[in-house]
C-alpha cells in the first residue's frame, strides 16, 4: 500500500510544487512593485477561492464516480463519467464566470479593502476570472484524469502552464530595462502593467491549461466523445453531483468563513493584509505533500469502496495519513526555524517579513495536523461521503476561528498573531475530529447501504 500511494501521488505532490513555486514567483514579482500591490492580490485570494472551490468539489466527484467504477470493474460507466464531465465543465464554468464577473467591482468594497488598493483588486480578480472555463477545465478534466490512475499526464500540463505563467509574468509585470553581460548591453522589452500584468499572464495560462487538459482527457481510453456520448446521462450526472454539490457546500461554507476571515483581518490596516496574505502563500509550500496526496488517497478509496473491500480502506488511510505526517512534520520544523528567510522571498518589506515570520512560526506547529485533516476528507470524498466533512468542518471553522477572531479584533484590538492562533485551533480540531470520525465509522454497513440497489433481495452490488 505504502508503494502504491506513493506511486500515485508523487506526480500531484510534484504538479502541487510546481504550482505553489509559480505562486511563490508571482507573489515576488508582485511584491517587488510594492506593500500595496501585494496587498491588492492577496486580498481577493479567499474570494477566488470562494468561487473556484465548487469547481474543485465537482472534479471531487468526478473522481470519486470514475475511481468507484474502475473499482468495482465498470468500464462503460467510468467512459460515461468521462464523457460527462464536458457537459458539467461548460455548465460550471458559464455559471461561476458570471457570477464572478458580476461581483467584481463591488467586491474590494465589501473585503474593505483600503481606497488605494480597491483599483488594483478589482483589475487583478476581473480578469482572472474571464478565463473561468479553462479553469473549470483544467480542474474537472484533471480530476477525471487522475481518476484512471494517469497522475503524470495532468502533472505535466500544469509544469508548462506555469512556465508560461512566470514568463509572462517577467514581460508584462515590469517595465522595460537593459540587461548588461560584460560588455553585451540587451534592451529587454516590459509591459509595465504591474498587478495588471500579473492577472493577465495566469488568465493566458489558465487557457492553456484547460486547453491540454482537455487534449489529454480524449486520448483517455476511457473517454469515447461522440455525438451520443455527450448527451446528459442523468444516473452519472446525479452520482457525480450527489459528491460534488454537497462537498461544494461545504468548500462555500469554508470559503465564505475565509472570506469573513480576511475582512477582518482588513480591519488591521493594509500593513496586516499583507502580511497575512504573503504568509499564507509562504505556507503553502509546506502543506504540500498534504493535497499532493489527497488525489491519491482519493482515487484508491474510492477504488476500495468500489470493491467494498473494508481492509484496503482502512489500509488507504493509515498509510496516507502516517506518510503525510512524517513529511510534514521535517517541513514543519524548517518553517518553524526560517521562517523570516521564507518572508524575505516575497518581499524586501522589513516590517512584513518580521510580522510574517512572527505567524509562520505560529502556525508551523499545527502543519502535520492540517496535512492529516486534508488526507482524511480525501478518503471521505473518494468513498462518497461528504456529510460528515461537511459538518466537522463547519463546526470547527465557525466556534474555533471566525467567532474568537472576531471577538480578538473588535473586542479586545488584538493583533495579527491571535487571529493565526485561532486559525491554528481550526486545523487542530478538524483533524482531530475527521480521525475520530473515521476510524469510528462502521463502514461496512455504510458501503452495502450506498452500493446495493435498494429492493436487492441478495444483496447484490450495484
Amino acid at each position: 500500500m505504502l508503494r502504491t500511494v506513493c506511486m500515485l501521488s508523487w506526480p500531484t505532490v510534484l504538479e502541487q510544487a510546481l504550482q505553489t513555486g509559480a505562486q511563490y514567483v508571482d507573489t515576488a514579482m508582485v511584491g517587488r512593485i510594492g506593500m500595496q500591490a501585494s496587498a491588492a492580490v492577496g486580498l481577493t485570494a479567499s474570494a477566488m477561492w470562494l468561487i473556484t472551490g465548487p469547481l474543485a468539489a465537482i472534479g471531487m466527484g468526478v473522481l470519486s464516480c470514475i475511481s468507484k467504477a474502475i473499482g468495482a470493474e465498470d468500464r462503460q460507466k467510468a467512459g460515461i463519467a468521462c464523457n460527462q464531465t464536458v457537459l458539467l465543465t461548460l455548465a460550471t464554468g458559464v455559471l461561476f464566470g458570471a457570477i464572478a464577473l458580476g461581483i467584481s467591482p463591488f467586491l474590494p468594497d465589501w473585503l474593505g479593502a483600503g481606497r488605494e488598493i480597491r483599483r488594483d483588486a478589482f483589475r487583478y480578480f476581473f480578469i482572472t476570472s474571464l478565463p473561468m472555463v479553462f479553469r473549470a477545465a483544467a480542474v474537472i478534466f484533471g480530476a477525471a484524469i487522475r481518476a484512471t490512475g494517469n497522475t503524470r499526464t495532468p502533472m505535466k500540463i500544469t509544469a508548462i502552464s506555469l512556465l508560461v505563467n512566470i514568463s509572462l509574468n517577467y514581460f508584462l509585470i515590469s517595465p522595460s530595462r537593459v540587461l548588461f553581460l560584460g560588455p553585451l548591453r540587451f534592451h529587454i522589452w516590459g509591459g509595465g502593467l504591474g498587478v495588471t500584468g500579473a492577472a493577465v499572464a495566469t488568465a493566458l495560462a489558465y487557457v492553456l491549461n484547460g486547453v491540454l487538459m482537455f487534449a489529454a482527457l480524449r486520448r483517455s481510453p476511457y473517454f469515447r466523445i461522440c455525438g451520443e456520448g455527450l448527451r446528459p446521462c442523468r444516473p452519472v450526472i446525479a452520482e457525480c453531483l450527489g459528491v460534488g454539490l454537497p462537498a461544494a457546500g461545504q468548500r462555500f461554507i469554508i470559503y465564505v468563513g475565509h472570506m469573513l476571515f480576511t475582512a477582518m483581518v482588513a480591519r488591521l490596516g493594509t500593513l496586516a493584509v499583507a502580511i497575512h496574505s504573503i504568509a499564507l502563500t509562504a505556507e503553502e509550500a509546506f502543506y504540500i505533500p498534504g493535497y499532493g496526496m489527497q488525489a491519491a488517497a482519493a482515487t484508491l478509496a474510492g477504488n476500495a469502496a468500489g470493491r467494498q473491500n473494508l481492509e484496503q480502506l482502512r489500509q488507504v488511510a493509515r498509510t496516507a495519513t502516517l506518510l503525510s505526517t512524517v513529511i510534514m512534520t521535517a517541513l514543519s520544523l524548517l518553517l518553524f526555524l526560517f521562517p523570516e528567510h521564507v518572508m524575505a522571498l516575497f518581499t524586501t518589506d522589513p516590517r512584513v517579513i518580521e510580522g510574517g515570520g512572527r505567524v509562520l512560526r505560529i502556525v508551523s506547529v499545527s502543519e502535520p495536523l492540517f496535512a492529516v485533516a486534508v488526507i482524511m476528507e480525501g478518503i471521505f470524498d473518494g468513498v462518497g461521503d461528504v456529510k460528515a466533512p461537511f459538518l466537522i468542518s463547519t463546526l470547527s471553522l465557525w466556534a474555533v476561528r471566525l467567532v474568537p477572531t472576531w471577538l480578538c479584533v473588535t473586542r479586545f484590538g488584538l493583533g495579527l498573531e491571535v487571529v493565526w492562533i485561532c486559525m491554528v485551533g481550526d486545523n487542530v480540531l478538524r483533524c482531530l475530529l475527521l480521525l475520530g470520525c473515521f476510524f469510528g465509522r462502521n463502514w461496512k454497513a455504510y458501503l452495502e447501504k450506498k452500493l446495493v440497489r435498494p429492493g436487492d433481495r441478495d444483496g447484490q452490488r450495484s
